[in-house]
């Protein structure tokens, strides 16, 4: 058999697997790229050991550390979820630090911290000219969705708009002149 028809076979019978062919199966979606199955085929099988190496080879502390405590084995989840919570920090994954640390029961403000840390760092990676041409985008969906309304809150909208605009139009000035 093929190695494609290997894995084609493995991921169609991947819940009936006989025993003897699970960890040669694991091996094999493996390399062939396939971790995620390969977790899962480990897990179910009752392979949670293997299931959480290779979870946490592939850097995903978060699957392996809900593995560990499915499995009922608390402190290690913790402990994983705690390695995530660094190693998710270091690679500036926020959004699955929070995870993390929501895994861990930190407290909210410690949570919120790392929330805003993730959010000062995507503030970092915008342009000013993408957030110019998205915050355009908006009034001008905003504008066609005013059109037609002659009510006192589409005109209080079109004033601060126009307000807006007229204040957005100074700034690119004075930065120019700078």
């Amino acid at each position: 058999m093929s190695r494609e028809d290997q894995i084609i076979y493995l991921t169609e019978n991947l819940r009936r697997l006989p025993d003897f062919l699970v960890d040669p199966g694991i091996d094999i979606l493996i390399r062939a790229g396939e971790t995620e199955l390969a977790i899962s085929l480990a897990k179910d099988s009752g392979r949670a050991d293997k299931a959480v190496e290779i979870a946490v080879e592939e850097g995903d502390f978060l699957w392996a550390a809900l593995i560990s405590k499915k499995a009922g084995r608390a402190e290690e989840a913790e402990r994983l979820y705690r390695d995530g919570l660094r190693y998710y920090i270091s690679a500036k994954m926020y959004g699955r630090a929070v995870s993390a640390a929501r895994g861990l029961g930190l407290p909210e403000d410690e949570v919120q911290s790392i929330f805003e840390a993730g959010v000062r760092h995507e503030r970092m990676g915008i342009k000013a000219g993408r957030i110019q041409y998205a915050l355009q985008a908006v009034a001008s969906s905003l504008e066609d969705a005013l059109l037609g309304r002659d009510d006192e809150i589409a005109e209080d909208l079109r004033k601060a708009m126009a307000e807006e605009r007229e204040r957005g139009l100074k700034r690119s000035s004075q930065d120019l002149l700078e």
